[in-house]
């Protein structure tokens, strides 16, 4: 009897695991549901580059079933309750979807109302509205102090406010703006970068490009009329323009449910991707906890595992196949070059020396994602 995959989320994990459990079994063995919110698929590793007028935010969206084989069912709902003990999923029309196997990809979600002023008071790039709305605030900044910060940890895509703050130091140079801007670089931990052979690898270059950093600054709240930003520390800064990553938490629906923590990160295994406590549920990307980064190569990467993993199970054989932590991402670095993070649990970073070839990699990528990771041919 034909067992019932269902992956709630259509982001790059969601997507790409269910076009290769579709690929990979019959009908007979299984068939696979999608339930996303939207129906919309977005890149996000791109809305870094709308600001400075390199991509369009409307490139960025294409439509879900575009991207999914034909055999796959769509639902394009948001889901209000899981009952692991039933195997349901509860629609908000209140249509109960029963499963077998169940997938959560239910992504990271900014929340910008946990800090107070934020919303009022600081710029981002980690939607498609507030990118459109940055590019706006760079081409009308003249210069003056330009801070640019990390709110809250954990966030998807680490390496992006390092990536922006190398940019716009060079997006200012072009415009004749750099000698009229002080940039400052906010950290809220003891170095610039979770990962210490990247932290040593960039510090360098924002010392030698004339960024100031401020290491141990949690930010507590924004005063859009003064212009200045806080820490729980204590410390006040002032600003002209504040670019900053808005804290971020699980879905809702995990943490209402009990699935996830208190913040909605879902407690999953780091190896076999099982979701710790309950029977045939599983976690991949940014909703989960696994100590690695949020960002669409780890949820690449833990969906093939997963996909390998579940078809197994429902072969009949035992599943062999484990996530070791494999990250294979790019750090923009400015004037037209770029580094590449290649890493595992046991293998931190080494980046490689910036040049125009892993700056020209990454854009082509950009283009060439909808072609070869959703679908996954690679």
């Amino acid at each position: 009897m034909s067992e019932h995959i269902v992956i709630v989320g259509g982001g790059v994990g969601g997507t790409l695991l269910a076009n290769v459990l579709s690929k990979d079994l019959t009908s007979d063995q299984a068939r696979v549901t999608v339930i996303d919110e939207t129906g919309q698929h977005l890149y996000q590793p791109g809305w870094l580059y709308v600001p400075f007028g390199e991509e369009k935010a409307s490139s960025l969206r294409k439509k879900e079933r575009s991207l999914l084989r034909k055999e796959i069912e769509l639902i394009v709902e948001r889901v209000v309750d899981i009952d692991p003990v039933k195997k349901t999923v509860t629609l908000a029309g209140k249509k109960e979807i029963p499963y077998d196997h169940l997938v959560l990809g239910t992504g990271a979600r900014i929340t910008p109302e946990t800090v107070p002023g934020f919303a009022e008071g600081a710029y981002h790039f980690y939607s498609s509205d507030a990118s459109i709305k940055l590019k706006a605030q760079l081409e009308s900044f003249n210069g003056g102090r330009l801070v640019v910060g990390v709110a809250d940890i954990p966030y998807k895509c680490p390496p992006a406010p390092l990536e922006f703050v190398f940019k716009v130091e060079d997006y200012l140079k072009k415009r004749g703006l750099r000698d009229k801007t002080e940039i400052l670089y906010l950290s809220p931990i003891n170095r610039v970068f979770t990962i210490e052979s990247v932290s040593d690898f960039a510090t360098p270059m924002l010392e030698e490009r004339g960024i100031k950093h401020e290491v141990f600054f949690n930010t507590e709240e924004v005063d859009p009329a003064a212009k200045t930003v806080t820490s729980l520390e204590g410390d006040t800064i002032d600003y002209d323009l504040l670019v900053m990553v808005p804290p971020h938490r699980g879905a809702k629906l995990l943490s209402d449910t009990g699935i996830g923590d208190k913040q909605g990160w879902i407690p999953t295994d780091r190896h076999t991707l099982a979701v710790k406590g309950l029977e045939n549920i599983y976690g991949i990307g940014d909703a989960t906890d696994i100590p690695v980064s949020k960002s669409g190569s780890a949820a690449h990467f833990e969906a093939k595992v997963l996909a390998e993993r579940l078809a197994a199970t429902i072969k009949g054989i035992d599943p062999a196949t484990v996530y070791d932590g494999h990250v294979l991402c790019f750090l923009e670095t400015g004037y037209g070059q770029a580094s590449q993070l290649v890493f595992d649990f046991e293998n931190p970073p080494v980046p490689p020396k910036p040049s125009a070839f892993y700056h020209y990699e990454k854009l082509m990528f950009n283009k060439v994602y909808w072609y070869i990771v959703p679908r996954g041919i690679v």
